[in-house]
């Protein structure tokens, strides 16, 4: 066992083998390298790249040409619109030019997958699966570096194939991407919407109008703050009236104390004199009386009774005159106090006022309750009319916001209609007149890769084979001289 160790070990430390080793091994598998070069060129020609590929592009423009509708409950978009494209939107596209069920539509329409009358049911979907992986094999899709540009390449035998297909995808893709980018039914949905709430909107003025005529107010909210108003200032004049009142009834207790004290009439007139008739009668009576008296005084004594009535009535005449010359004659003449009649005239006056101000502080107060009252009723008649007007207002900014809408929905109809969309053909695709690559370049890549693939082959077989094929291979392993050799066929 230590000599066979040994002389595996020597074997494999044997010296690399040199340029007439590996003729010598090449020499040796000429049949492994002729076979491995049949199998390669067997396998190329199973394969078909031999065949001659065509490619035919064709390139997609994206760009912001338009915008469409949004569907929200906003009269209003913010202003979002730009017109520079983002990766993002060019990976959108691209996405949608490799989606399936595009895919699928491309290959029914161009054939790809065969006559549908010959097979059905899941054999038929077999062969469009397989059809759609044969297609995906030969079609690139990339968007062009700092460009707004998708390129589409399509490889394929024939080249009228491959232009038919890149018109059929570009023909797909742009339905694909019209339906993607707009909601279906938009149209029908806000022409029916804009039309309930035009009906809402009718029904919601005629109950205003109902309700306006009905109770008279135009305006509740202006009517009752100039109700209010009213009622203030009514207010304001039943304070100042019954202010009034009381400064009146004070004026005319005050007058009335200052006539009490004040006489109606006063003295204008004094004149003061004597009497001189009345004296020179008395004076006459007295002379007369003297004289009775003596002439009674020779006849008879001073004690006769005739003597002393005679002195008597003597007497009385002095004295009525005495009295006469000491309290003359006094002449006063009265008339009316014009401060008295002033007085009164204003305690009249004051008097009147006092009951005119007394029914003005009432009816003041009564039309200022009656303002407040209607203030009331015009503020409930206020909410109930402002609830209408609500009402109004929101059915009509719904039936602008819907006709808008529906003015937006039309114009992106009419503008898919038309084709007018935010991607475009830039390029058309065009039958290609020569193949992508050269056969002669093509057999000598063939060529250098099957012999490579042969060659390499041998090698490795020729490194496998366990067998001594040479004197030194067998010296080198035992570890000893090899004293003869006899070529093959002739041991």
């Amino acid at each position: 066992m230590k000599t066979e160790e040994m002389g595996i070990e020597r074997y494999l430390r044997r010296p690399l083998p040199g340029g007439r080793d590996l003729i010598a091994a090449l020499f040796r598998q000429r049949r492994v390298i002729l076979a491995a070069f049949a199998v390669a060129i067997l396998a190329v020609l199973a394969s078909g790249m031999w065949l001659s590929k065509y490619e035919a592009h064709m390139k997609i423009l994206v760009r912001r040409q338009r915008t469409d509708a949004i569907v929200s409950t906003y009269a209003t978009e913010p202003n979002q619109f730009s017109d520079q494209v983002s990766e993002e939107d060019l990976n959108t596209e691209v996405e949608l030019l490799n989606s399936e069920d595009l895919l699928r539509e491309v290959v029914l329409k161009t054939g790809l997958a065969g006559n549908s009358s010959t097979t059905s049911g899941p054999a038929r979907n077999k062969q469009i699966a397989r059809a759609i992986f044969k297609l995906t094999k030969g079609l690139t899709i990339s968007p062009v570096r700092r460009s707004n540009v998708i390129l589409v390449n399509y490889v394929t035998n024939d080249p009228h194939k491959a232009v038919e297909v890149l018109n059929a995808l570009a023909a797909a893709y742009l339905e694909k991407h019209m339906e993607a980018h707009r909601s279906s039914g938009e149209s029908d949905f806000f022409d029916q919407q804009a039309k309930q709430y035009k009906d809402g909107m009718n029904a919601a003025q005629e109950k205003l109008v109902n309700f306006t005529n009905g109770t008279g107010v135009v305006s509740a909210e202006l009517q009752r703050d100039s109700a209010l108003r009213q009622a203030g200032d009514f207010d304001a004049t039943a304070h100042q009236a019954h202010a009034a009142v009381i400064e009146t009834e004070e004026r005319i207790r005050v007058l009335q104390g200052q006539l009490k004290t004040m006489a109606p009439r006063i003295t204008t007139v004094v004149r003061t004199s004597d009497n001189a008739q009345l004296l020179e009668h008395l004076k006459s009576t007295l002379l007369t009386l003297q004289l009775k008296r003596t002439e009674l005084l020779t006849k008879y004594e001073p004690t006769y009774r005739l003597v002393q009535e005679v002195d008597q009535e003597i007497a009385d005449t002095k004295n009525a005159i005495n009295a006469e010359e000491v309290k003359p004659v006094r002449d006063e003449t009265t008339d009316e106090d014009p401060t008295y009649l002033s007085v009164k005239t204003e305690l009249t006056k004051a008097q009147a006022d006092l009951d005119g101000l007394k029914a003005r502080a009432t009816a003041a107060a009564s039309i200022a309750e009656q303002y407040r009252k209607s203030a009331q009723t015009l503020d409930q008649d206020g909410l109930i009319q402002q609830d209408l007007m609500r009402t109004a207002k929101t059915q009509e900014e719904n039936y602008l916001l819907y006709s808008h809408k529906r003015e937006e929905a039309r114009i992106s109809d009419a503008l898919d209609r038309r084709r007018i969309l935010n991607v475009a053909i830039a390029e058309q695709p065009i039958a290609p007149a020569f193949p992508n690559r050269s056969r002669l370049n093509f057999a000598l890549l063939v060529l250098l890769l099957t012999g490579t693939f042969s060659l390499t082959t041998a090698f490795v077989v020729d490194f496998l084979d366990p067998s001594f094929r040479t004197p030194d291979e067998l010296a080198s392993y035992l570890g000893t001289p090899v004293l003869a050799a006899l070529p093959k066929g002739r041991e």
